[in-house]
């Protein structure tokens, strides 16, 4: 189960066509069965966020918690993925990327971090960007690394 929290209340967000394509990733995944928190922020949110705990006072795009749930408990929780909506529209028009497609790439990213996926070092970074890539091109959604 996907559940949009649209916090800035932005009519133009498809809700349910973002709902339904993270539904189809986690399902192509392995996990169908889980739920995954998507919330929609404005800017000082995010930045909030940002820095209590990941201790950077600066705005970003997307930040993933995944559900700290302890193991006894048998739920399938990914966790919740945080998206700025405005760090996300001013990314695409400078990449001249459409918004929708920018949202949708920023919200399969923080499902992978709630999956397991990191890009720390090049080789895992190379790893959850090809995954991106091919998630993506399932969606007829163009390299965003290009």
């Amino acid at each position: 189960m996907i559940v949009i929290q649209n916090s800035i209340n932005d009519s133009s967000i498809d809700e349910g066509y973002l709902a339904a394509s993270l539904q189809q990733v986690i399902a192509d995944l392995g996990k169908p069965e889980s739920e995954l928190l998507i919330r929609i922020v404005n800017k000082a949110e995010i930045q909030s966020l940002n820095k209590t705990y990941r201790h950077n006072d600066k705005t970003t795009n997307v930040l993933s918690f995944p559900s700290d749930l302890p193991i006894e408990i048998d739920e399938s929780i990914l966790g919740d993925v945080v998206i700025c909506r405005d760090v996300v529209a001013s990314e695409a028009k400078d990449q001249r990327k459409s918004f929708d497609d920018h949202l949708l790439h920023m919200a399969i990213h923080g499902t992978l971090h709630l999956m397991g996926y990191d890009h720390i070092d090049d080789k895992d970074a190379n790893k959850m960007e090809t995954l991106e890539v091919k998630i993506l091109e399932k969606m007829n959604i163009a390299n965003p690394y290009q």
